[in-house]
């Protein structure tokens, strides 16, 4: 809570008060004399502050916090009966006029009090339902940033948990093809790891911003299906059109990987069948439309425990429903010889941050 919201509470508490013993000051001077309704006003304004401030600032956050509503209107009657037997000795024992009145002893001045108590209960419950009525919705407010603030947190946790899950594979796949290379051909090892300096710079700078510009994502895939064509070199007839034109148009970082990922983990390798992957990407009017096609054979992947969905694509599927809930649209089709995944999505055309 910063300093300016604690004085701007303390102004509004203050005027509140304030402006309630100036219209008590006003309506006990038309049947009292200037001087004695000031004072009542004065005493009522201070008992009313004081027994109001312990309902709203102490027992009310506490019986929202432990949710105790019960126990809390008790103490709301107990408060509205106290200050009303507050204005009942002010009415009774602070009146110009009845005060010759008042009979000596004090037995005999309980009708006086009683009649001044049930007379107070209506002004004495409004002054707290007023404050209460307040402070709950302050509270409220307060409760419902809180929440706010708790369920970005744990979206922001999500991603980053997400998107964790997905890098560290990625370095690895490359990484153990670079050191298979080292002893059988190093000048393709050395490309590859050129390769490899250009997307560990890019996951390392920037992905940690919530969104990326868009061609340097695609630029990060193209290199990553550059590295994976050269992994599988004659086994795989890998087919890649990239159309981006719009410059400034946003992405989240790495989304799109667990489907080039899974278009090579499963393609179909079985003997005597050259797999194939078709990948399209094309921007148009700040919607991108992605497609990932690639052989698939059941014999090949009836032994994984994850099947040919993967957890990259139940990862990929979570992250779309957290940052584009209703702007993307992904399809999954599959039969006995292919696989496909088709996702229009609605870019972002500025960098939120």
């Amino acid at each position: 809570m910063t300093k300016s919201f604690v004085l701007k509470e303390y102004i509004f508490t203050f005027i509140f008060w304030l402006v309630l013993a100036i219209v008590l000051w006003f309506n006990f001077q038309s049947t009292t004399e200037k001087y004695l309704a000031m004072t009542q006003a004065a005493i009522i304004a201070v008992f009313s502050f004081i027994l109001t401030h312990f309902l709203t600032n102490k027992f009310l956050p506490k019986a929202l916090l432990e949710k105790k509503m019960k126990l809390f209107l008790v103490q709301a009657v107990l408060v509205i009966f106290l200050l009303s037997l507050v204005f009942s000795f002010v009415f009774t024992y602070l009146e110009v006029a009845p005060k010759d009145q008042l009979p000596k002893n004090f037995s005999d001045q309980l009708p006086f009090l009683w009649k001044g108590f049930y007379m107070s209960l209506p002004a004495s419950f409004l002054i707290n339902g007023a404050a209460c009525g307040i402070k709950f919705y302050k509270e409220h407010g307060r409760i419902e940033r809180d929440h706010i603030l708790l369920q970005q947190a744990h979206l922001e946790n999500q991603l980053k948990l997400l998107q964790d899950q997905i890098n560290p594979h990625v370095v690895f796949n490359i990484l153990n093809h670079i050191h298979i290379l080292m002893k059988t051909d190093t000048q393709l090892a050395d490309f590859l790891l050129m390769k490899f300096s250009d997307i560990l710079r890019y996951q390392l700078y920037h992905c940690n911003q919530p969104l990326v510009p868009l061609d340097k994502d695609i630029e990060y895939l193209q290199n990553l299906v550059e590295v994976e064509k050269l992994r599988w070199g004659n086994e795989l007839d890998v087919k890649a059109s990239w159309e981006i034109d719009n410059r400034k148009a946003f992405i989240a970082p790495l989304l799109l990987v667990p489907f080039i990922e899974n278009a090579f983990k499963y393609v179909c390798r079985l003997p005597g069948h050259k797999g194939y992957i078709k990948i399209s990407c094309k921007e148009k009017s700040n919607n991108l439309y992605f497609y990932v096609e690639n052989s698939y054979s059941d014999m090949a992947t009836y032994k994984k425990k994850d099947g040919a969905g993967g957890i990259g694509l139940q990862n990929v599927k979570k992250r779309l429903k957290l940052q584009y809930p209703d702007s993307h649209d992904l399809k999954i089709e599959s039969d006995h010889h292919t696989f496909k995944i088709t996702l229009i999505l609605t870019l972002s055309d500025y960098h939120e941050l």
